[in-house]
């Protein structure tokens, strides 16, 4: 065969992988208002830089009539390329061809580019749009699903994971997603769920749409699955850029470092007037973080699930940091098990990949009730616990307010291995509210009174006085100090620049066992 031949040869096969289903498929994707899979890679890296791996790789299926029907890629494309300039890995399932369905030639790429990233220490990002299992290989299509969640486990605090939802991911298929660091998905096109409405329905008859069983806002929301929400593809993969821009390329790594040019001595007196005088009023505690953030950015994370405690990501002095803050404007901050479970995941994320952690404590206790008991808050409670304890990475806490009872502890203390921890002078450290105090304590007392009413006033003045406030821990040095609200973030970047360098290690064992 002469070189020609070789080159038309090869130009019809790149020609047949570049259709994927064909362009009836391709027309039906964008009618459904989603993109292709090779268009979804384009818009997620650097222009010009994909480089893709096993475009002609094909299914091995010979029953039914699968024999005859072998596309080039199999329905995903795999490879590499860069995001702002990093390396990064990606698979892009194709619905256009046989529905996005993995078969064990699909499961093989996969694994293929989470081995490759591995071995390099760079991040993988999985884009899913498919059907689900291939029927038609029986077996080896589960088979194939195994293989990907062993790379999943074993890639899990080595290389950022992230899986962005851009159509169906139905049954098995969920549980890759699920063991990935970040789950994106778009408003409207994607779902996820172990049982469709249909299953649903003939089980239990309880009818229910895809979008509500498994859409975007019900595992933003409700479920907290997902982190993130997009309204379209596009939007989506913006996000998943973002995100990148705070993430280091592995566990050996230092997030990158960006000049956003704030000054880091910057103060800010409304500080001081944030945080009400009144301890029942409520108050955003993204006033403060956006404050104290380089050019006043936060990056949130998990925003519509769980909103009496705040996780995400922020720069100070250039650094990506990442923040957990009680919400005191939604359920008085209380801690309760949904918040245990986003703040103990953000946290370990943290910790695995050396992002320093700021901890903004306003938090009033664990939120009682019997809902919350059966419910196991004491297990998932502790997964927060464990959480902190087990944190290598520099770890500031700031007490703008209330830091009650063991939820104080919890909230990344002195005495659980909390590197710098300061407060304002607004803070109220006690191991419950003064009303709440003076009621047991002093109850014969304020029976006794002439003016039961103003005994009690008076009271709840004097324990704030003698115990209620941040001045008792700064004299048992469980306060490094207590600061002007105005310093915060001069205060905080000095101290990230002081731990810059710290060392710390667990002692040697397989893993630990945290309260799952």
């Amino acid at each position: 065969m002469e070189s020609k031949e070789f080159l038309e040869k090869l130009e019809e096969k790149n020609r047949q992988a570049l259709e994927g289903g064909g362009a009836d498929r391709i027309r039906k994707q964008h009618e459904s208002g989603k993109l292709t899979a090779r268009e979804r890679i384009d818009k997620l890296l650097d222009s010009g830089t994909f480089v893709e791996v096993d475009r002609f790789k094909a299914h091995r299926c010979t029953d039914f009539d699968m024999a005859d029907q072998k596309i080039p890629g199999d329905g995903v494309v795999t490879g590499y390329g860069m995001v702002h300039g990093r390396q990064t890995f990606v698979f892009a399932q194709d619905f256009t061809v046989f529905g996005g369905s993995l078969s064990l030639s699909h499961a093989e790429k996969i694994c293929k580019i989470m081995e490759t990233a591995m071995k390099v220490g760079a991040p993988v990002i999985g884009l899913c749009d498919s059907g689900g299992a291939r029927i038609q290989e029986g077996v080896m299509s589960l088979a194939g699903y195994a293989d990907i969640f062993l790379r999943n486990v074993m890639a899990s605090g080595a290389v950022p994971q992230i899986t962005a939802i851009m159509g169906p991911s139905a049954g098995g298929a969920v549980y890759s997603p699920a063991l990935t660091d970040w789950i994106f998905m778009v408003e409207e096109t994607s779902y996820m769920f172990i049982t469709g409405p249909e299953v649903i329905k003939a089980v239990t008859r309880e009818t229910v749409t895809k979008e509500a069983l498994g859409g975007a806002m019900a595992h933003n929301s409700v479920s907290g699955v997902a982190h993130f929400s997009a309204p379209d593809d596009q939007a989506c993969l913006e996000k998943i850029r973002e995100l990148m821009t705070f993430l280091p390329q592995n566990n050996m790594d230092d997030p990158p470092v960006l000049d956003s040019g704030d000054d880091p001595l910057r103060r800010d007196e409304g500080l001081r007037t944030v945080v009400p005088a009144d301890p029942n009023k409520p108050y955003d505690i993204r006033d403060i973080i956006r404050s104290n953030a380089d050019k006043g950015y936060f990056f949130e994370v998990h925003e519509h699930w769980a909103r009496n405690i705040v996780v995400g990501f922020a720069r100070l002095d250039g650094r990506s940091v990442g923040i957990v803050a009680n919400q005191p404007a939604v359920m008085a901050g209380c801690l309760d098990i949904n918040a245990s479970v986003k703040g103990a995941r953000f946290v370990r994320f943290c910790d695995a990949f050396n992002i320093p952690l700021i901890i903004y404590e306003d938090v009033p206790g664990f939120l009682p009730g019997t809902h919350q008991e059966h419910g196991g808050i004491i297990k998932h409670g502790a997964k927060l616990i464990y959480a902190f304890c087990e944190a290598t990475v520099p770890r500031i806490t700031l007490i703008t307010r209330k830091a009650y009872g063991g939820a104080y502890c919890v909230m990344s203390s002195k005495h659980i291995r909390g590197d710098i921890n300061i407060a304002y002078p607004t803070a109220e450290i006690a191991v419950m509210g003064a009303e709440g105090a003076v009621n047991i304590i002093s109850r014969a007392d304020i029976k006794k009174a002439q003016d039961p009413d103003a005994e009690k006033k008076r009271l709840i003045e004097d324990y704030r006085e003698k115990f209620a406030n941040p001045y008792k821990a700064a004299e048992l040095g469980y306060i490094d100090d207590v600061i002007d609200p105005a310093d915060t973030r001069p205060r905080l970047i000095q101290a990230l620049r002081m731990l810059k360098t710290k060392r710390a290690s667990n002692p040697p064992k397989k893993h630990g066992n945290i309260p799952l």
